[in-house]
């Protein structure tokens, strides 16, 4: 372990790409606690502490939200565009081509479309968020003109963000929206911490040692199916070329089990974002039909059991989606077919795909409810204990465990071709 700490700090251009995303690390960090004008903190406080929804948000935009700050919606609304641009290449065959086809010119146009949907997705999302704050008495009443303005300073907040996700993708290492949800969790875990032994309480120890048996289970488990693989076996024909014969070569190709990572719980937590939202501006109409309809749909949105049903099942279908999209049986047996390569007892071609695809899905299956089980774990410890707190941690500890392995994974990349150069 030291060995390698050594080597990062040799190593000038991964040092570099390390402090590259500390740096961007302490912008962010800047961001997210100047304050959009007429925030009233008491009654901020109040309403945090009693909504989930919020709570879970919070977590999206990386702990900007509780502040109310300039970076607020954080990386929610691209987060957002990047979910329906990838749903739309299921409906257009256009986008898909552009996505899969075209190669890195594809994907950065793809990207653009993406971040292009995010300024107005924003705005909507800004607009419906400062209303429903104002109305709940979080921000002060405020003319239009004011509102709006508030609006375009958090819509800037959050392509700034955006675009600092980009830069660390791009120049740092790792995953910049990601890392950028990894900061606001990790910045959290002081305040959280304070408050825990403030108010600590000596009946609690029980309920304590539960979360935190809980918490190692959780990151046991991220650990076994982030790493976990399936090792398919891989043979390329044998090749003459002149006097040289190549190929007759054996290696395997790996499966992971959990292919789309941390992503599902993100686009599930921001697919929950919209009803509820949706709902809580419903409830100002001035309509008693609205407003009854409204008051239905919240009391069944904040039911906690039927609340995690619904994450349950968000979860397991942005698995098998994201899997969809980033892993395609067809395109990979044709590449193996173009290489010389075949798996042992399986016909190149439309078998090979088939197999790949079988596969897939039965180690996705396990990946989808590992990671939907694990993601309504602590809203069923909220339920029996009552403790709301629990209902973040879950989800934040599973972010934050999944970055940290992607990220070393990406560290250990980067020191193992310096030391094969």
């Amino acid at each position: 372990m030291l060995h390698k700490f050594k080597l990062i700090f040799q190593d000038k251009s991964l040092r570099k790409k390390i402090l590259f995303v500390l740096f961007v690390f302490v912008i962010f960090r800047i961001g997210a606690v100047i304050p959009v004008p007429e925030v009233n903190t008491d009654t901020l406080k109040a309403f945090f502490a009693g909504n989930q929804f919020f709570g879970l948000l919070n977590i999206i935009s990386g702990g900007a939200m509780s502040n109310l700050s300039i970076m607020m919606l954080g990386v929610a609304p691209y987060i957002t565009a990047s979910i329906i641009m990838q749903l739309l290449t299921m409906i257009f065959p256009a986008l898909k081509e552009i996505y899969h086809e075209e190669g890195e010119a594809g994907r950065k146009k793809f990207n653009q479309y993406s971040r292009i949907l995010t300024v107005p997705l924003a705005f909507l999302q800004g607009f419906g968020l400062l209303t429903l704050l104002e109305r709940q008495g979080v921000l002060a009443q405020i003319s239009l003109f004011d509102k709006l303005t508030n609006v375009i300073i958090v819509v800037a907040g959050s392509v700034f963000l955006m675009w600092l996700g980009e830069l660390i993708s791009e120049y740092g290492i790792g995953n910049g929206i990601s890392l950028l949800i990894f900061a606001g969790i990790v910045a959290g875990i002081p305040l959280a911490l304070q408050q825990v032994f403030v108010s600590f309480d000596i009946s609690q120890i029980p309920l304590f040692l539960v979360f935190l048996v809980a918490a190692v289970l959780v990151i046991a488990g991220v650990v076994i199916i982030s790493e976990g693989e399936r090792p398919i076996p891989v043979s390329y024909a044998k090749r003459i070329r002149g006097m040289k014969m190549y190929g007759g070569v054996s290696t395997y190709l790996p499966l992971r089990v959990n292919q789309a990572g941390v992503i599902p719980i993100i686009f599930a937590v921001s697919i929950l974002l919209f009803p509820q939202m949706l709902v809580n501006i419903l409830s100002g109409i001035n309509a008693a039909f609205i407003q009854n309809a409204a008051a239905f749909l919240l009391g069944i949105l904040n039911n906690s059991w039927i609340y995690a049903i619904l994450y349950f099942i968000l979860v397991f279908l942005f698995t098998y989606f994201y899997t969809a999209v980033t892993f395609d049986p067809t395109a990979m047996a044709d590449n193996l077919q173009k290489s010389g390569a075949f798996i042992p007892g399986i016909r190149p071609g439309p078998p090979t795909s088939s197999f790949l695809y079988n596969i897939i899905s039965r180690i996705t299956l396990t990946g989808a409810l590992f990671l939907g089980i694990i993601a309504i774990l602590p809203l069923i410890i909220k339920g029996l204990t009552g403790i709301a707190a629990l209902t973040i941690g879950g989800t934040a500890l599973l972010i934050v465990v999944s970055v940290v392995l992607e990220t070393v994974k990406q560290i250990e990349a980067q020191i193992s071709m310096r030391e094969y150069e």
